[in-house]
């Protein structure tokens, strides 16, 4: 089927994709207003804990810098303009890699945070705004693509990994624009890992009576 940008598909216009597409326009910083109840909220962390919490951010921005390499700077940006559908490199195991990596990535610090109370809680409020932001962006990818997405959209996992049922196709993988791209949120990191550092230590001290230097 002929990509049509004037149409809107029947997806697109369900109550759950216009919910989504309010969530999609801030999706940039509404983690950050969740991450600010770990923050601070006293928690009990360990060694242990920011090493599996470590291994969830590596993980999940592994399959983040992916996606972008597939899918390109442009592509994932808040347009409707989207020139192609990206179905191959990550994309061909599950079509939001991003969204896959980013969950990983915000429970590796909720893990870190030692506030343990909130991780069923962070997933539940994950799991509901990326499950509205994706209809409402499969509701536009199938307004442009129309079948091409749906044949797409029928034979990979929207959420878990899995091997491509067909022959995996080929594109370009543009590495060095992806973490060119990725700067700031590399930045974002460092500073949440800081911030978490400081909490656990001043948590620590105060558990002793007394002042920690750093």
């Amino acid at each position: 089927m002929t990509a049509d940008p004037d149409g809107v598909s029947a997806s697109e216009q369900t109550i759950a994709a216009q919910i989504g597409a309010v969530l999609f326009r801030h999706r940039g910083w509404l983690p950050l207003l969740f991450l600010g109840i770990p923050l601070v909220m006293p928690g009990s962390t360990s060694p242990f804990r920011w090493e599996v919490g470590l291994a969830l951010i590596v993980i999940g921005e592994a399959i983040r810098l992916a996606g972008v390499a597939a899918a390109g700077t442009v592509t994932r940006r808040r347009s409707r303009n989207v020139q192609r559908l990206v179905t191959y490199g990550i994309f061909a195991w599950v079509r939001n890699p991003l969204y896959v990596g980013n969950f990983l990535i915000w429970m590796g610090f909720v893990t870190i945070s030692g506030v343990l109370w909130f991780l069923p809680a962070a997933i539940l409020l994950f799991a509901v705004e990326y499950e509205l932001i994706v209809r409402y962006e499969e509701g536009v990818l199938e307004s442009i693509f129309g079948r091409e997405y749906l044949d797409y959209k029928s034979s990979t996992s929207r959420w878990i990994p899995r091997p491509p049922k067909t022959e995996m196709q080929v594109g370009e993988l543009h590495w060095g624009e992806a973490f060119r791209s990725e700067i700031s949120t590399f930045l974002q990191y460092a500073v949440l890992l800081l911030a978490f550092w400081i909490k656990s230590h001043v948590l620590a001290a105060g558990a002793t009576g007394g002042i920690k230097t750093f």
